[in-house]
């Protein structure tokens, strides 16, 4: 196996827009390996309460243990709400538990938004979020802890994941123009629900500014765990940025 190729492992609750990770594994050079593991959750509801079950310790558990004894390099907890309604405490606690389980580098898309604000050097962002507007306020307070700012915020109040997985690439694409904001450095869109990664590039264009997309970051995190993270076109200004840099 050639050794610059990484090896990472998804665990995403439920089905919705889980094919983007093999699709952004043949679209870096060289490929990816990837595996999807679908976790269990009580209801697919994009509330503070379902959030926190779906993303509970003992679900990522029973996801992990199906990559146990696998060759990984990383691990990723890919739904972003699931990991900021448990506030930074409960994100710690969903990489411990993934690290003392799987023995691996382990993240989440929460913070690896956090990590991908910083570098692509954004201090001030929008969001555009398929979320509840409660939920959505969650994600707003889970950045102030990294001191980025929000200027703008809109919630399009979509419920459950398999809504959100159905969008097609219009209602995406409007959704970016609509909510590029001129104050933001960049445009995020947080849901791992919706399909982003056959649209990177022209989602920036759309929105005239970087867009950080959920399965884009996830994406970039797992390649960053595995150490084999280089710029890579056609993945937006994410994937443009040298890391050494």
């Amino acid at each position: 196996m050639n050794n610059t190729t990484a090896r990472m492992a998804f665990l995403y609750p439920g089905h919705a827009a889980e094919d983007d990770y093999p699709r952004l594994a043949k679209m870096i050079s060289p490929a990816a390996e990837v595996t999807v593991v679908h976790t269990e959750f009580n209801e697919d509801a994009h509330t503070v309460e379902a959030l926190r079950e779906m993303g509970s310790p003992q679900r990522l558990s029973e996801g992990a243990r199906h990559l146990e004894n696998k060759d990984l390099e990383a691990v990723l907890w890919t739904s972003t709400s699931a990991s900021f309604v448990r506030g930074m405490d409960g994100i710690r606690e969903q990489i411990e538990t993934l690290e003392n389980l799987l023995h691996i580098p382990a993240s989440t898309t929460a913070m690896g938004f956090a990590r991908a604000i910083t570098a692509i050097n954004a201090k001030r962002v929008a969001i555009a979020a398929t979320y509840p507007e409660n939920v959505a306020l969650l994600f707003t307070a889970f950045l102030e802890h990294f001191d980025i700012e929000v200027v703008h915020m809109t919630s399009h109040g979509i419920v459950t994941a398999a809504e959100a997985g159905m969008l097609e690439r219009e209602a995406v694409m409007r959704f970016a123009t609509e909510n590029s904001h001129p104050d933001a450095d960049a445009l995020l869109v947080p849901d791992t629900a919706l399909h982003s990664a056959a649209w990177l590039e022209d989602l920036e264009a759309a929105a005239g500014k970087p867009v950080l997309t959920a399965n884009q970051v996830s994406f970039w995190e797992g390649l960053r765990l595995c150490g084999k993270l280089t710029p890579q076109p056609g993945l937006g200004t994410l994937f443009r940025v040298n890391p050494w840099d």
